[in-house]
């Protein structure tokens, strides 16, 4: 049965916090100066502010939860193709990101 409700409450912790909010400032560089990318540039945009202001809980609209999720899990993707293909100095850098990226979609983003 789906749930009726979802809870867009959220509680990183300090080093997610920074996390993210390099993740979402990353994310901006790339799509700055698109038209076709406007309402994503509002949502990080809004994402860093939340993410930067001191409040224990973050609440996310809907929108904005969909949309760092698919940031993540496609980052988390080309992380792995990337560390797959890799020799051992590039993936031993690549897993410290692989780890971090996945441990926040895991213990926040899945259902």
């Amino acid at each position: 049965m789906k749930k009726l409700f979802t809870n867009y409450n959220f509680e990183f912790d300090k080093n997610e916090k920074k996390l993210l909010t390099t993740f979402c400032r990353q994310t901006l560089k790339q799509i700055e100066g698109d038209n076709r990318y406007y309402a994503e540039e509002r949502t990080f945009n809004s994402l860093i502010s939340k993410l930067t202001s001191d409040d224990d809980t973050i609440k996310l609209t809907k929108d904005e939860r969909i949309k760092l999720k698919h940031q993540l899990e496609e980052n988390v993707k080309f992380l792995k193709e990337k560390s797959d293909k890799s020799w051992f100095i590039k993936k031993w850098m690549y897993k410290s990101m692989l780890n971090q990226y996945s441990g926040i979609l895991n213990n926040h983003f899945r259902n």
